[in-house]
């Protein structure tokens, strides 16, 4: 089970309204990335904004609303995806959750975030 800090109603509201705004600058203002993905089933590709800091090869997300979202699933289920991250794009693979329990294997903010939540950590390949 994914660790919540926020309430669903929050993210029900940040996808039907605050995402389409931060959508517009968030792949161009840190700490802020686009994380570009696949729908499980409809196939059709999303874009979601988030948190996100890059520790070497590896990017960072905290997850307020759980690992049961619908961009980590679907990024989860495909394997792969893409981030806008200060105007560049690259792609990013081997999504995976970590927990408390990984903590030695997170960067120091990140070690203290997920005292709260689950963070997502992808490696970043290459800009495209």
């Amino acid at each position: 089970m994914s660790r919540v800090l926020l309430p669903r109603s929050v993210a029900r509201f940040n996808k039907a309204v605050n995402n389409r705004v931060q959508g517009i600058w968030a792949p161009y203002l840190p700490p802020w990335a686009v994380i570009v993905h696949r729908g499980r089933r409809s196939g059709r590709e999303y874009r979601t904004p988030v948190n996100a800091f890059r520790s070497g090869d590896r990017l960072v997300i905290g997850l307020p609303y759980g690992a049961d979202s619908d961009w980590v699933r679907n990024l989860l289920a495909e394997g792969r995806g893409g981030v806008e991250r200060m105007g560049r794009v690259s792609r990013i693979s081997n999504p995976r959750v970590l927990d408390e329990s990984d903590a030695d294997e997170l960067p120091g903010l990140a070690q203290y975030a997920v005292r709260y939540m689950d963070v997502l950590v992808a490696d970043i390949d290459r800009a495209i």
